[in-house]
């Protein structure tokens, strides 16, 4: 095309549709960005934006494994998973995280967004009842979604709302999060596994927020409550404590031989290269290590929390996630600017992933923080709580 040649210019719908995004989105802000986007954080910043809660990213034995598998395998052929489920050629990884998790059977995915919808694609037929918490995260929502499921949302972590929709609507499908990425409380997995035995229903729990750093050698939270016999299948975001670009589906035998040839995620995607499996391997030798790195991340979560509510701050969390509830959008920009311009960096949470009223700013704690960390987040955070241009819930 020639420079000068005119651009084409999009349809006015589409021009309309996105001036309104940048303007509601993006404009209305003080600084013109979208309101995750504060400042770039300095070098002697806290940072607790990440959700590598054991510290591994930079882990050495991970990088050098990860390295030599590159070197070492010419095995790199970009196709789909589909043509890669011969039980003779399937990762040994797999296996061993089924056995690590105490499930049958383990199923690697794209990430745990692609585990999630492709798991409810393969299990949920069209207006079969999802009883789903309204803290769940947003991929269980959406796979819900596309598989035409008839949604029941019910109050976060309410079991007597939960039983009460079943009787109304009749056995189907419970979806949960062990973890809530939002707020960082934790699913009542115990009284949730006999509703759903009960009553007859399928139970499908994402331990994406609790897989290495909950239960046995961090075998999360299901193992550690002795629920993995009661629970139909898991699912995880390895890009959480494993510090990678993946996911994974637990459950039975029949999940694994099913869902490759139904699920659209893992059809119509790449499969996985050799070399980022043996870095998820090594990853997970290390996680099963990490027993001191555990104890010290939940210790500097239950200072901070019990710190945040000494200072009045309404504190959910039960986890290695704490949440600051910041109400509307105006005030979670300022409370966001407060905390930067004191070196204090969280995760802003708005629309779509809260309610434009209910926006938070999270803390993701990691395992290589320090006392002085944690005590520097309490200084700042009752500077905030005491200034009377800021807003708390």
């Amino acid at each position: 095309m020639n420079a000068n040649t005119p651009k084409k210019s999009l349809p006015r719908f589409i021009e309309d549709r996105l001036d309104f995004f940048l303007q509601d989105r993006i404009e209305s802000n003080l600084n013109k960005k979208h309101l995750v986007q504060g400042k770039i954080p300095t070098t002697d910043a806290i940072v607790l934006q990440s959700n590598d809660y054991l510290s591994l990213s930079q882990n050495i034995q991970i990088q050098r494994a990860h390295q030599r598998a590159i070197s070492a395998n010419d095995d790199n052929v970009v196709m789909s998973a589909i043509f890669q489920q011969d039980e003779l050629v399937k990762p040994e990884f797999e296996t061993e995280l089924a056995q690590f998790m105490g499930m049958e059977s383990c199923l690697l995915a794209q990430s745990g967004w692609a585990a999630n919808i492709g798991l409810l694609q393969t299990i949920c037929a069209e207006g079969v009842p999802v009883y789903i918490d309204f803290f769940a995260h947003m991929s269980l929502w959406e796979g819900a979604k596309i598989a035409g499921a008839d949604i029941h949302p019910f109050m976060h972590n309410n079991t007597n709302h939960l039983r009460k929709l079943i009787a109304r609507y009749g056995k189907g499908i419970i979806l949960v999060d062990s973890v809530y990425s939002t707020i960082g409380t934790l699913a009542p997995l115990e009284t949730i596994c006999d509703i759903a035995q009960t009553s007859e229903c399928a139970l499908v729990v994402d331990e994406s927020h609790s897989l290495g750093t909950h239960g046995p050698q961090g075998a999360g939270l299901v193992k550690q409550l002795g629920l993995s016999h009661q629970v139909d299948f898991i699912t995880v975001s390895l890009a959480k404590t494993f510090a990678y670009r993946a996911g994974a589906i637990l459950g039975s035998k029949k999940i694994s031989q099913t869902l490759p040839f139904v699920s659209f995620p893992a059809i119509f995607s790449s499969a996985m290269l050799p070399s980022e499996i043996a870095r998820l391997d090594t990853t997970l030798e290390e996680i099963r290590l990490a027993e001191t790195k555990r104890k010290r991340l939940f210790s500097h979560a239950q200072t901070l929390r019990k710190g945040l509510k000494s200072i009045g701050f309404k504190v959910r969390s039960q986890s290695q996630i704490v949440a600051l509830e910041c109400g509307n959008e105006r005030n979670t920009e300022r409370v966001r600017d407060f905390l930067e311009d004191n070196n204090i960096f969280g995760s802003v949470f708005c629309r779509p992933a809260t309610t434009k009223n209910s926006n938070i700013i999270r803390f993701s704690l990691c395992a290589d923080l320090d006392q002085q960390d944690i005590d520097d987040i309490l200084t700042v955070c009752q500077l905030a709580y005491d200034n009377p241009e800021l807003e708390f819930i």
